[in-house]
């Protein structure tokens, strides 16, 4: 048995879009659909600020200044102290100034074993109110 070919000679075929832009469309619109959800769900809560007068805030005490140098002085608000009154001075300045905060201000060419050594005795005394100047 022969089969008969069929020649269409200088015809394409079609492609029939209208059904690919359908779904296109549908998946586009999901999308679109999931995004707004997404967005209204996620959000910032933020504090507008009121046009009341504000209530000033109480001042913060001036912090003791523990300087160390390079010859290994230390300075207790720019005058010399002995390593041994350092501890008392910081202890009774808590306890007169309880928001009070003690910086210790290091020479860049001190070893850093002595600072943290002195910043950990300090700590001992002051707790979380004591901190290390970078600059």
């Amino acid at each position: 048995m022969r089969f008969k070919r069929k020649h269409c000679s200088g015809s394409l075929p079609e492609v029939n879009l209208v059904p690919m832009l359908d779904v296109l469309m549908t998946v586009l619109t999901f999308f679109i659909i999931v995004s707004m959800t997404l967005a209204t769900q996620q959000g910032v809560q933020v504090q507008l600020p009121s046009n009341q007068p504000a209530t000033p805030a109480e001042p913060q005490p001036e912090p003791l200044i523990v300087q160390m140098q390079a010859e290994n002085q230390l300075l207790l608000n720019n005058q010399p102290i002995a390593k041994a009154e350092l501890l008392p001075n910081i202890q009774a300045y808590l306890e007169k100034t309880p928001k009070g905060a003690i910086v210790l201000q290091a020479d860049q060419k001190l070893p850093y074993e002595q600072v943290i050594q002195i910043l950990g005795e300090m700590k001992d005394v002051g707790g979380d109110r004591v901190s290390l100047a970078i600059e």
